[in-house]
């Protein structure tokens, strides 16, 4: 248990911001699957439609620190790659 003020006060703001952290990363996953289950369906425009909204949503994701820059560069080069590789 956090015994000064500014300990206690750094208790709470972690318990805030985990909060905030996990809706974050949650909606990047969702917008990752999205993705995935637009490829997996064979739909290349819902595929190229959810790449776009998720490659924003990827961005300020790791732009917060949530997930590491180079972590979600990747995820949208790889979902990019599989998105043009695509059959029309």
């Amino acid at each position: 248990m956090a015994n000064t003020k500014s300990a206690k006060k750094d208790a709470r703001q972690a318990v805030r911001r985990t909060e905030v952290n996990k809706s974050r990363t949650t909606r990047a996953r969702s917008a990752v699957r999205e993705v995935e289950e637009a490829i997996k369906a064979g739909n290349k425009s819902a595929a190229k439609d959810a790449l776009k909204s998720a490659q924003p949503v990827l961005a300020s994701t790791a732009q917060k620190g949530v997930i590491d820059r180079k972590a979600a560069s990747r995820k949208v080069s790889r979902l990019s790659a599989r998105v043009k590789a695509m059959a029309d």
